[in-house]
């Protein structure tokens, strides 16, 4: 019997190596396998997948592949981690965890396999309920993941634990030869020499050692290393700095190597700002960041990824590809490819070009997953009318899309970016725009940018101008919504910059509109004025009056508050302060506008997440008059049909010479904005259309576009 058993191992060994010598070079794509949040719906298993392990493509339009009611004991499901077993097959665990009912306690796993990576049995495993001696008073099971041992010949399972008020330690148990269950209790996998708590251990062998990634949940934070040379002792740490790139707290450790390729990439869960970073290494020990490299159009929380082969490829997109989210992007070099719309539900494509592309020869060049694809695939004629391309993916069904190609000036910048303020300078006889530097989760930029253009359509990006990290001693985030004069102060020009940090507002002044811009050293608003009782102190705005040469400062989230500026634009005349908050309307982003005796107070309305923020406007006869409010108020806002949303925050700009307006302002970023919930609120983009009045003084509602403006001369 015992013989028989050595023979079934040694099998099992050389079944293992056997398969990763030969199978590795077939793997040509990879699977990430993730879930997105914390809300109803949100703790489930997901799937994407890469042909490069660098961009990564929602399957099932981002919904789940795996019904919770069918794997889950308490209707949610979280941290999946996949693995190839050794014997073929695909092993997944997921915590089972529903934090809306839960919070932050639960009980249990849950173990899947599958054959195919399409068809999964599952199995509960309730550590207190099944090991009441050694854990009944476990009230934390968090992120298993699997290994194979390949000394025993079995599947072993880590995942952290918490009892009473111990710090979580990572435990490891073997499973049956089902994966339905663990053989025995739990033993302590890794001492932390700390004693510190530890989740999200993540387990990979190189070089016949083994690296164990985890997050350090108390004491110094971020992903930690501790390298063993058995799999289950003797875990050491080569230093206690956290091997992960981050400043902020991260977790959710997953390693996976690239295919074809001695490199490593090892990804992580900056959870506290929304986001993922992706960092590369060649040891495992000494990692850099490659975000700018990694696109995905989802947003995962804690996740792994596996290299899979491209048969396997085809197989989840025949089962989760969608016909309405095909599996096709357009990369052409002459496209704004952040704006290119594939719109399944009516069958259209807007190729939106950059200036001076020929669209009498134009390709935009599909690129497509295995499975998918796209035809014709020559260089067609756009200028005649819409061109019909066909999209088949195999297995699941084929369209046939009218697509054109359109010179957009909207978005007039490259990337995100908001709150806009726009200047003209007589110094140098352009035009500049200076935003919200956008993209980042829940507004937590942290520098400001200009950009420089001779006609309004072409921008030139002038680089950061002020940097709270470097530059601003009293804050360090939360950089918003700026906005910037021009003054001619004994025969030299100067430029004063008023800016948010932190909601308090500051000013920083330069010689010249592109800076170097330098800091007063304080902030200039960090207080209410006398009655006001919610709000924030953001979203400045300089005007001076062309009548009495005199400047002014306005500023308030959930107020509108103006005052005088002293003659060294740095400081207040309190005496003028006013509090002159126009209706339940007004929002935030005050923007003021003289022309022809009438003084121009406009606002957003709503909430910059919100697809119906929108401008209104009053008017007044002086700088601090009585604000005046017409019938008909709108600005700009959303147009449904066009698919543009969420305009708002917005700055205006008169030619030099001319009663010729424009508006500045930001809108959801096209076309994806829309299916973006929350995030788009801080995913916007800057656009600019004409900005018109009738013959009494009225503003006529601006239309939002798509095409922009034409050069301004």
């Amino acid at each position: 019997m015992k013989h028989n058993n050595k023979l079934q191992l040694l099998a099992l060994f050389f079944l293992a190596f056997f398969s990763a010598c030969t199978t590795s070079e077939n793997y040509e794509a990879y699977l990430f396998t993730y879930f997105t949040g914390n809300g109803p719906g949100e703790e489930a298993v997901r799937f994407a997948v890469s042909e490069d392990g660098y961009n990564y493509r929602a399957l099932n339009n981002n919904q789940p592949v795996l019904d919770n009611d069918d794997i889950s004991s308490t209707g949610g499901v979280r941290d999946p981690h996949i693995l190839r077993g050794a014997d073929g097959a695909f092993y997944m665990v997921v915590t089972d965890l529903y934090v809306p009912d839960m919070g932050w306690k639960n009980y249990a796993m849950v173990l899947l396999k599958s054959e195919d990576l399409i068809n999964w049995q599952s199995s509960v495993v309730n550590i207190p309920e099944t090991f009441p001696d050694e854990f009944g008073d476990v009230w934390r099971v968090w992120a298993p993941q699997t290994i194979y041992d390949e000394e025993v010949g079995k599947y072993m399972i880590y995942f952290s634990m918490k009892q009473d008020d111990e710090p979580d330690i990572i435990y490891y148990a073997y499973t049956n030869e089902d994966f339905t269950a663990l053989e025995a209790a739990p033993k302590q996998l890794l001492f932390s020499p700390t004693n510190n708590a530890c989740i999200d251990g993540d387990i990979i062998k190189k070089d016949w050692k083994f690296y164990m990634f985890h997050k350090s949940e108390s004491g110094e934070p971020g992903i930690k290393l501790a390298i063993s040379d058995k799999l289950t002792e003797g875990y050491e740490y080569p230093s206690v700095k956290r091997v992960d790139k981050e400043t902020e707290r991260v977790e959710g450790s997953g390693v996976f190597k690239m295919n074809n390729s001695d490199e490593w990439i090892l990804m992580y869960d900056v959870y506290g700002l929304g986001r993922y970073q992706f960092t590369k290494s060649a040891d495992l020990e000494h990692f850099t960041v490659i975000d700018e490299a990694i696109s995905m159009n989802f947003h995962p929380r804690h996740g792994t990824v596996l290299p899979i082969t491209k048969a396997e490829l085809k197989r989840l997109i025949a089962k989760w590809g969608k016909m309405d989210d095909p599996l096709v992007e357009a990369t052409a070099d002459g496209l704004k490819k952040q704006n290119v719309n594939i719109d399944s539900e009516k069958r259209t494509i807007r190729f939106p070009v950059k200036k001076g592309v020929d669209i009498t020869s134009f390709d935009p060049q599909f690129e497509t997953f295995t499975g998918v694809s796209v035809t014709p695939t020559r260089p067609q004629d756009f200028s005649d009318g819409a061109v019909q391309y066909t999209i088949e993916m195999e297995g699941v069904g084929k369209q046939t899309y009218s697509a054109v190609a359109s010179e957009d000036h909207n978005p007039v910048l490259d990337g995100f970016y908001a709150d806009p303020d726009v200047l003209y300078s007589e110094k140098t006889g352009k035009y500049y725009i200076y935003p919200t530097s956008d993209g980042f989760h829940n507004w937590g930029g942290y520098y400001f940018k200009t950009f420089s253009s001779e006609n309004l359509v072409d921008w030139k990006d002038e680089g950061i101008i002020l940097n709270l990290r470097e530059d601003v001693s009293w804050a360090d985030h939360n950089a918003w919504a700026p906005c910037i004069i021009e003054k001619k102060i004994d025969s030299k020009y100067k430029y004063f910059f008023y800016f948010c940090g932190r909601q308090k507002i500051g000013v920083a002044v330069a010689d010249n509109p592109e800076g170097p811009f330098v800091d007063s050293g304080e902030p200039l608003i960090n207080w209410k004025p006398d009655g006001v009782k919610g709000g924030q102190e953001i979203d400045p705005d300089v005007f001076t009056d062309p009548k009495t040469g005199k400047s002014y400062l306005y500023w308030g989230n959930g107020y509108l508050a103006g005052a005088e500026l002293n003659d060294d634009m740095v400081s207040l005349k309190m005496n003028t302060l006013k509090v002159m908050t126009p209706d339940n309307t007004y929002r935030e982003g005050v923007y003021v506008i003289y022309r022809k005796g009438t003084y121009y107070f406009m606002w957003a309305e709503d909430d910059t997440r919100s697809p119906n923020y929108k401008v209104r406007y009053a008017t007044s006869t002086t700088s601090l008059g009585e604000l005046s409010i017409p019938e008909n108020n709108i600005v700009i806002q959303k147009d449904l049909e066009k698919g543009i949303l969420a305009t708002g925050h917005n700055s205006a700009i008169q030619v030099p010479g001319k009663d010729e307006w424009y508006l500045v302002y930001h809108r959801f970023t096209y076309p994806k904005g829309k299916d973006m919930g929350y995030r788009a609120g801080f995913n916007r983009e800057v656009c600019i259309d004409k900005l018109e009045f009738d013959a009494n003084g009225n503003i006529i509602e601006v239309k939002p576009t798509l095409e922009g403006i034409q050069p301004v001369k």
